[in-house]
């Protein structure tokens, strides 16, 4: 038995609950949202999908903490976008209460959940929740990574006409500009990706990729919901069926890569007990320094949120 709760029922969050559904995988998925009649229409509108997509995940909308008892998954997708005129403090202030609250709350009826925060800004959300649910390192974490490869993974398979699942590529650092993609680990069917593109396109492609969210919010006018609703889904299957899969994610760091008591993407095998392994790539010079620029920039980010005494 399995139980996967997705807290935040707009587009990241009900993507999220119906791709994991379509997966059956699970036995339920609650989703919540403090307007319960909207989670309870979206995942109304999903169940009733079942008998056409032929799943048997059963879908529960709510606003009622109580029904999220017991979970073994937690998504956290809650919080606001930022609006024009809003300031990155602003933004940090407002998302950490509401992920300090939500986690809160969940940790109430929940022992010992895998929590996945999808809240932007991505990496100082993981953080907050992480000081709130009082969980071992190992069992929260932050979606960012999956979501920045497979933007990369895309615009490759567009440029070199390939299939996208022939693809495979790292990435690490914080989820934005400073976002570190490793070239030297990407791969084309086994094939080195540096064999198959010109330095300059694929220059021009890691930039793409830095700015994959806000190319997104300036054709739609709104943030991406398809991909990171599904990059979600696929950690949250990954956990349940124990697959030891690697995947890069925002998780805390202790040591690694010479970095300490910071949540920064790195690759990671996911299975039943969360973060499994933290994996150590022999980064070169020039890497290392991107990601200890990255770092710098999270570590910013994570102080102005130690500042703000979110309680």
């Amino acid at each position: 038995m399995s139980k996967v709760t997705v807290v935040g029922a707009g587009n990241v969050g009900a993507t999220c609950a119906n791709v994991l559904a379509h997966q059956d995988v699970v036995n339920e998925v609650v989703l919540l949202d403090i307007k319960g009649d909207f989670a309870k229409g979206k995942a109304l509108d999903s169940w009733q999908q079942a008998p056409i997509d032929y799943y048997s995940t059963k879908l529960t909308g709510t606003d009622d903490y109580a029904l999220t008892a017991n979970s073994d998954v937690v998504v956290i997708t809650a919080g606001i976008p930022r609006k024009p005129g809003m300031s990155r403090d602003d933004l940090i202030s407002t998302n950490a209460k509401i992920v300090t609250s939500v986690t809160k709350s969940i940790m109430q009826y929940s022992s010992n959940p895998i929590i996945i925060v999808v809240s932007n800004p991505l990496d100082v959300m993981t953080y907050a929740a992480f000081n709130a649910a009082g969980l071992p390192k190992t069992r929260v974490m932050g979606m960012a990574g999956i979501l920045d490869t497979a933007r990369y993974r895309a615009f490759l398979a567009t440029e070199l006409n390939v299939s996208p699942k022939d693809l495979q590529a790292v990435l690490m650092g914080g989820h934005g500009d400073t976002m570190v993609p490793l070239p030297r680990y990407t791969t084309v069917a086994g094939i080195p990706v540096t064999d198959m593109i010109d330095e300059d396109k694929l220059n021009a492609i890691v930039e793409r990729t830095k700015k994959g969210g806000g190319e997104l919010v300036k054709l739609m006018g709104t943030s991406a919901w398809y991909a990171p609703g599904a990059a979600a889904a696929q950690m949250v299957a990954t956990i349940v069926r124990d697959e030891k899969r690697i995947f890069p994610c925002c998780v805390r760091l202790d040591g690694e890569y010479g970095l300490n008591d910071i949540f920064l993407g790195v690759p990671v095998k996911l299975g039943k007990n969360g973060i499994e392994q933290v994996l150590e790539l022999n980064l070169n010079e020039d890497e290392m320094a991107l990601l200890n620029t990255s770092a710098e920039h999270v570590r910013a980010v994570m102080d102005v949120f130690n500042n703000m005494n979110v309680a």
